[in-house]
């Protein structure tokens, strides 16, 4: 019999882990991922309980969180859900919308600071263009890094997640490991 574990996004066996100084950069295997999209004349449903954000922001709650993609549209994560049909738990909660199974088609790093906010504000110049003035906890936006367009997600003060296509979780690694290493000083 043929195993179907899943892998990885950035091949391993296990998620990768490293910790640079007082951040730590964590591959989040276990994120189920769902789009959602109003269909025409739909009402905003208030999938499993949570209020779906506005634009610029990402909402969590009842063990779910959703950020917005655009006007009527949102992505919805499912914290250690990538395992299972997450999609058909969005679709059970919001039968009038259009869900999508997203989670194999990205991948998801979480970056966390032991030392508070000024870590992460750091390497979010380094990496993304955001206003850090107005990126502040529950905010979410698309945008450039590198050559890769991803979602930056403000999860707290200490906690920044990227999420990009899983085609290029090597070179999103690589990037994010890279302006970490630099702002630590042991950058090559």
């Amino acid at each position: 019999m043929t195993d179907l574990s899943p892998i990885p996004a950035l091949g391993g066996s296990t998620a990768r882990i490293t910790k640079i100084g007082a951040l730590t950069l964590a591959e989040n295997a276990g994120l189920g991922l769902a789009s959602l999209a109003l269909r025409r004349g739909g009402a905003q449903p208030v999938p499993m309980g949570l209020a779906l954000p506005g634009p610029g922001l990402w909402h969590a709650g009842n063990g779910i969180a959703a950020f917005w993609t655009g006007p009527g549209q949102w992505m919805l994560e499912g914290a250690d859900r990538a395992e299972e049909d997450f999609a058909r738990a969005v679709k059970l909660a919001a039968p009038e919308c259009s869900v999508t199974e997203q989670t194999d088609g990205f991948v998801a790093l979480e970056v966390v600071s032991s030392a508070g906010a000024a870590p992460i504000e750091r390497l979010c110049e380094k990496l993304v263009n955001v206003d850090l003035g107005r990126f502040g906890p529950g905010s979410a936006t698309r945008t450039g890094l590198h050559h890769m367009t991803v979602f930056v997600i403000r999860r707290a003060e200490d906690r920044l997640a990227l999420i990009g296509m899983r085609t290029l979780a090597g070179a999103l690694w690589h990037a994010v490991e890279s302006a970490a290493q630099h702002l630590e000083g042991t950058g090559k």
